[in-house]
């Protein structure tokens, strides 16, 4: 490897190339910085692979069934040929095989050998990154040894936009296995660019293209610097790419170094300023720094988004590896400095789902952005504001008022969600009933403010969010007379195997509570007598009888329970569901669907594909007492399928909280390993990065046992017997709070300024928490 690696618990690796697994580590070996994310495809492709770039907000519809994050022109090619014969991996022996992710600096690093038809050996190395000094800059050193031959090389630098979506797939009887070359030839693709601008020199290479429907530009300029010894034999302009070639005669035992640097940006970025200049000036300034400074100032950078953020687990490598492997890819998620872009289910390393943006961001995502980098969480939730509009034209098009958060959103917030799955055989649902995303955004809204004290964001973002998804629950709930209660009647809940219920609790409840905390809100800033406040009152006509009627309502929206048995019913009628036992587990110790059984076929069964009961318990912890939280998880532990990436670290978390640590670790493990070792098969399509955030959730508020209840820091650990201990910081109120937890004790230590306090609760009890000094408590119940 061409620079000093980490130590291993900070490497992912690949020690030899399989076909079979080569779109599945494309996806863990992503790299990117918030603004792209490039799939690890190797620098020469091969056929079958599943290459990608995406750019933070940059969808497009066209020719597409629905809206898709946009695969953008490629800035990887560097494709290296020895006497004309290309060295690939289809075409040559790969002889030797090593890749590596360094979770530290952000750099994947590669070493091949290849023989080809002549029995030549040569090496080819390389170390990719994409800054995080510089979020458009990125870039690839490639190098070059002969092993066993004196030759001409060449080496082709490219940017490609011949590129397409994947967008619908045939149905086939069975389960049909394709050949890995082939697999992606079955689907259908849609079509995003237009290339509008090209150029190529010995200087630099340069493309522009935009998208069909959304008219956004897209800008690449690209430099590549090699041997002073080597002649340069043309650029090349075709229909969709531009490229430089470089022509060597190297001799056996030589090494030819090779450093491409590429700048991207889009028209979203600038303000009126032509792209292509902009591309090649912000180029010209990295060419100028060197490409070694380049790796350098994104290494520091890494470095300090990793002073925040790590998770170590003592006496467990592996677990150390995969929490700092989660959290790399929720790091290169989200971009901090783009209010107007979020995170699609499966980031920027995949076309899952097609970039969309679900409930994923405010439930599993943002409380690692929110306790570990609350300016991106910021960033995160200022989406939500800046496509309000679009929830707004939600509801009015389905006939209520107010604002109704899309259950798929992409760059303007309007309903996305596909009507039918990719091969047409089942019809989707949940974007006209899995409601529960609006209350989600208000949780997501305010469990910021709860942890940042940024009243200012509430006042001035926030609030008109809460008020106008108040307004939509207003017109959504139904009153039953008869009854004399409010309803919400043909809904999904988190269980997506049950579609068209009525009263699901958790959408129910979690409604409730959105109007209280909405009236609380409007009161407070009230009583505040804030200018900007009055002046959003009167500008959406927010009235204090319109407010007083949210909470009359609250009061009476029905929430199904069986006080005889403390179980909260996940929806009317489900107690009287057939109850089918689960009998058969997988080899990842994960329910099997029951014989004759699949997602579509469960709706008239008590089998859950998630949790839906218990995250309300999760999410609303000073609501619900521990009999009731104890109770209502071990009914429905038992019937969960955890056919969702999402299921397993809630119930980690929640066995921790009611005292069912049997299968804590286990579930962890679960939603930690999820991708790294592709346990549900499908990591191909992209990361679960809702399981990442779930993953840190795990560790920090099961293990950790950190939650935060009426408004403090509180505390209640457990760690398996395998574990010696574990280390994680958090973000609360502006400061820092070092956090280390054993068998034997707990460490508390604030960092702020002189004189600062905190009051938090540790196992039941008050602890002040003083700058600068370190509290250590054992860990002992109340």
């Amino acid at each position: 490897m061409q620079t000093m690696l980490s130590s291993s618990d900070w490497l992912i690796e690949e020690t030899q190339f399989n076909l079979d697994e080569a779109n599945f580590k494309e996806t863990i070996f992503t790299v990117g910085n918030g603004y792209q994310g490039t799939r690890g495809s190797l620098e020469e492709g091969h056929k079958g692979e599943l290459s990608g770039t995406y750019l933070a907000g940059v969808y497009d519809h066209h020719d597409s069934t629905v809206i898709d994050q946009v695969n953008v022109p490629t800035w990887l090619p560097l494709r290296v040929r020895v006497e004309g014969e290309i060295l690939d991996v289809q075409t040559c022996k790969v002889v030797e095989h090593k890749r590596v992710l360094d979770l530290q600096t952000g750099f994947l690093h590669r070493d091949t050998v290849f023989e080809d038809s002549k029995g030549r050996r040569t090496r080819i190395t390389s170390i990719r990154f994409a800054s995080f000094a510089d979020q458009h800059i990125c870039g690839i050193r490639l190098i070059v040894t002969l092993e066993n031959h004196s030759s001409e090389i060449t080496v082709e630098s490219a940017l490609d936009a011949h590129r397409y979506n994947l967008d619908r797939l045939p149905a086939y009887q069975g389960n049909p296995d394709f050949h890995p070359e082939v697999k992606w030839e079955k689907w259908a693709k849609s079509r995003h660019l237009k290339v509008t601008q090209s150029h190529a020199s010995s200087d630099a290479s340069y493309i522009e293209a935009l998208t069909l429907d959304t008219g956004i530009s897209i800008g690449m300029s690209s430099a590549l610097d090699w041997p002073s010894f080597s002649e340069f034999k043309g650029a090349n302009l075709d229909y969709e790419q531009v490229s430089q070639t470089i022509s060597v005669e190297a001799l056996n035992g030589q090494s030819l170094t090779f450093e491409k640097l590429v700048s991207i940006y889009t028209s979203r970025d600038l303000n009126g300023a032509e792209l292509a200049a902009k591309c090649e000036a912000s180029l010209e300034t990295a060419h100028a720094k060197g490409f070694s400074a380049c790796l350098s100032e994104s290494a520091a950078a890494w470095r300090k988004k990793w002073d925040s953020c790590d998770c170590v687990v003592t006496g467990d490598p592996e677990a150390t590896r995969a929490m700092r492997f989660n959290i790399y890819h929720l790091l290169i998620a989200a971009n901090e400095n783009d209010p107007r872009a979020n995170i699609g289910a499966k980031s920027m390393s995949g076309e899952g789902y097609k970039g969309h943006v679900f409930w994923d961001t405010e439930i599993f995502l943002l409380p690692f952005y929110i306790f570990t980098q609350p300016e991106t969480a910021k960033a995160l939730l200022k989406y939500r504001y800046n496509t309000l509009n679009g929830a707004l034209e939600n509801a009015r098009m389905n006939g209520l008022k107010g604002a109704q958060y899309a259950w798929e959103s992409a760059d303007t917030g309007v309903e996305t969600t596909p009507k039918w799955t990719a091969d047409g055989a089942n019809r989707i649902w949940t974007g006209e009933e899995e409601i529960h995303v609006t209350a989600c955004v208000a949780y997501g809204i305010l469990s910021y403010v709860a942890a940042t004290g940024d009243k200012d964001f509430l006042r001035d973002f926030g609030a008109e969010v809460l008020y106008q998804t108040s307004r939509f629950w207003i017109s959504r709930l139904e009153w039953n007379k008869d009854m004399d209660r409010y309803e919400l009647t043909n809904v999904i809940g988190p269980d997506e195997f049950h579609e068209h219920v009525d009263n699901n609790t958790f959408t129910n409840r979690m409604a409730k509570w959105h109007l209280e905390q909405s009236a609380r809100v409007f009161k407070e800033f009230s009583e505040a007598s804030s200018a900007v406040h009055d002046e959003l009152r009167i500008r959406l006509d927010l009235t204090e009888k319109e407010v007083d009627n949210w909470l009359e309502t609250a009061e009476k929206i029905y929430v199904p329970f069986d006080p005889s048995r403390n179980l909260i019913e996940q929806f009317e009628g489900y107690f009287q569901l057939k109850d089918i036992p689960i009998t058969e587990w997988d080899k990842n110790r994960m329910p099997v669907y029951p014989e004759g059984h699949d997602h579509f076929s469960l709706n008239g069964s008590m089998l859950l594909k998630q949790p839906d009961v218990i995250m309300l318990n999760y999410l609303l912890p000073d609501e619900f007492s521990d009999e009731i939280k104890k109770a209502n998880y071990a009914f429905y532990e038992k019937r969960t399928m955890h056919k969702s990436s999402l299921s397993p670290a809630i119930h980690s978390i929640m066995g921790i909280e009611v005292g069912d640590i049997s299968s804590a670790h286990h579930y962890f493990e679960r939603s930690a390993f999820v991708d790294l070792v592709n346990n549900q098969g499908n990591t191909q399509d992209g990361m679960h990065i809702a399981s990442a955030g779930g993953t840190w959730q795990s560790l920090v508020c099961g293990f950790g046992g950190f939650r935060v209840k009426h408004g403090k820091m509180t505390f209640k650990p457990w760690l398996p017997e395998a574990w010696s201990g574990i280390r994680f910081n958090l973000k609360w109120q502006g400061n820092d709070v070092e956090v280390l937890i054993s068998h034997d004790e707990c460490r508390f230590k604030l960092i702020a300024p002189s004189g600062t306090k905190e009051d938090i609760e540790v196992m039941g009890h008050p602890v002040t928490l003083i700058a600068g000094e370190e509290a250590v408590l054992a860990p002992q119940p109340a």
